[in-house]
């Protein structure tokens, strides 16, 4: 519980300063197209659209006001009808729609971990958070294939350390993970514990071997196979490292000797703290 709490105020220190209005990215993959909000948010979330032929399936709408607003009519520009809203890691801006979450989850975002970062939230960004969703919800079983827009979305477990939300296989084509990979020290809020380095290893790993093409999350947006490798290697180093290194502050300076210049690496005190507790 102790290091439960320390991660909800890790990410409540976070600051609301002026937002900047976020951007859209299409990706075309043939039978349908991706497309990735960046919503540039203090939490760095990122939404998605798919577009089928006929249809849209929504994932991860946007948490705060003007991020929904923008959303909302890109969304309307697109002028088909929405098939699917779904909700996986991030309870967002649905409103009264209905949505769809992986099994387990709903009672997951009304429990002590979720409700209270919720609550956290509010108390943090106040006014300037959408009014939590009202609609329907309905639960997918992992281990299930789904068709919506005309595209299949299969459910996988997500990262064993993680919330229990999934992995989705998206047109066999687009991996949707917690945290999309990126060349870059790791948030302490991703590997919060030792058991979280070989837990995200093996999701990584079970992302390239499905033969995805982008690799997409609820904080980061869309990237290549490349940063993925990126990752397995770093979070092998930092096992190794931190195998080796009798505390902390070793633990700091062994990491960045191995990864000289590389982003976040102010993030690697936080990141030290979780993993030497």
């Amino acid at each position: 519980m102790r290091k439960i709490l320390f991660i909800l105020i890790s990410m409540l220190t976070l600051t609301t300063s002026a937002q900047n209005k976020g951007r859209f990215e299409v990706h075309d993959l043939g039978e349908f197209k991706l497309h990735v909000y960046y919503t540039n948010d203090a939490l760095g979330d990122a939404s998605y659209i798919i577009e089928g032929a006929n249809e849209l399936v929504t994932m991860e709408q946007p948490l705060f006001k003007d991020n929904v607003t923008e959303f909302n009519t890109y969304l309307s520009a697109l002028d088909k009808p929405v098939a699917q809203r779904i909700t996986n890691y991030h309870v967002g801006g649905t409103g009264n729609h209905d949505i769809v979450m992986a099994e387990g989850m709903p009672a997951f975002t009304q429990g002590e971990i979720y409700g209270g970062m919720m609550k956290g939230f509010t108390q943090a960004f106040g006014d300037a958070l959408t009014e939590m969703p009202t609609g329907k919800i309905s639960e997918v079983a992992f281990g299930t294939t789904q068709t919506w827009a005309g595209v299949p979305f299969e459910f996988r477990h997500g990262a064993s350390s993680d919330f229990p939300g999934a992995s989705i296989l998206i047109g066999g084509k687009v991996y949707y993970t917690h945290w999309t990979p990126a060349k870059a020290h790791v948030s302490h809020l991703q590997i919060s514990s030792r058991a979280a380095i070989e837990a995200e290893i093996t999701e990584a790993e079970q992302s390239l071997a499905s033969g995805a093409e982008l690799f997409i999350g609820g904080h980061g947006g869309a990237t290549t196979r490349n940063a993925v490798e990126f990752k397995i290697a770093y979070l092998k180093k930092m096992k190794e490292i931190r195998n080796a290194c009798p505390n902390a502050s070793a633990f700091m300076e062994a990491m960045k000797k191995a990864y000289p210049n590389l982003p976040g690496e102010t993030g690697l005190a936080d990141l030290s703290q979780v993993l030497y507790p």
